[in-house]
């Protein structure tokens, strides 16, 4: 068997990989070292950059958000370098990102919609974790609030999920950004009342609350002539914590102080006139 031949190839194959060796080594070497300090140089961005979100104090669930996004924009920036020093053509690449993320919106519409509205409830922080919000038909306490979707709980300890996209693009009603809140209680005397004294009296246990702000003082209003009472309504402003409760005691106290005085909370009452046929009313 004739060896010569092989022997001659191989000695060509050895000079073509040393001539290779040394034509792309420098570039290898090159795009090796460009890998490793990208490397180093991302950690130290993202170093830099999670202490500025600390230092501003933004929403830990956007400040997550903005670490992985950028993180993953400088690790896409650094593969391209490190393709483009290895001879690829850059175009290739835009080209393969562009038809990417065009099929991964066209595919996630309905998601990426959430994702904005995500982002624009972590920015301007329409409600936080724990405030009482009316929203999409539920009402309840923020339980946690994500990229995607908010958790609300609503008073009989039903979770709801309501999709970000629809919290941002409609009306939200928090109950819990402002310190103070307004209680407003409907009372109902009998007519022939005199409306004077049982403004007095009611004004009188209202100061006995200490719940209850002087600043707006409170006030009790006549406002209609209901068709089995004279309608008064009670406004007062208390803590927000305290609503509710302002609300349950002084309307239990009232009753009590209006009876205590005679004053006459009616019930509904008709009043009902026979005719006869002859004409007189008996």
């Amino acid at each position: 068997m004739d060896y010569n031949f092989d022997l001659d190839n191989l000695d060509v194959y050895k000079e073509k990989a040393i001539d290779l060796l040394f034509q792309l080594g420098p570039v290898l070497l090159k795009s090796i070292i460009l890998l490793l300090v990208g490397r180093y140089v991302i950690r130290l961005i993202m170093k830099v950059f999670g202490n500025t979100l600390v230092k501003y104090e933004i929403e830990p669930s956007l400040a997550t958000f903005f670490k992985s996004f950028l993180n993953a924009l400088l690790w896409v920036l650094l593969i391209i370098s490190v393709a483009t020093t290895l001879g690829m053509e850059m175009t290739s690449f835009v080209a393969i990102l562009g038809a990417a993320g065009l099929a991964i919106g066209l595919a996630l519409q309905g998601s990426l919609a959430n994702f904005a509205g995500g982002v624009l409830i972590l920015v301007f922080k329409p409600f936080r974790i724990g405030d009482t919000v009316e929203a999409q038909g539920t009402l309840g306490s923020v339980e946690s609030i994500d990229i995607l979707y908010t958790k609300i709980r609503n008073f009989d300890n039903k979770v709801v999920t309501v999709p970000n996209g629809a919290l941002a693009n409609n009306s939200i009603t928090n109950y819990s950004q402002k310190p103070t809140r307004r209680v407003e209680i409907n009372v109902g005397v009998a007519y022939g009342t005199d409306l004077k004294k049982t403004r007095n009296v009611i004004l009188e246990v209202l100061k006995l609350d200490e719940r209850i702000h002087l600043d707006p003082e409170p006030i009790v209003k006549f406002v209609n002539f209901g068709d089995s009472s004279l309608d008064l309504t009670i406004r007062v402003w208390t803590d927000a914590a305290n609503l509710w409760p302002v609300y349950w005691d002084n309307m239990e106290v009232i009753k009590e102080t209006l009876e205590e005085h005679e004053i006459e909370i009616p019930f509904p009452q008709r009043t009902l006139h026979h005719i006869y046929p002859d004409g007189d009313k008996k």
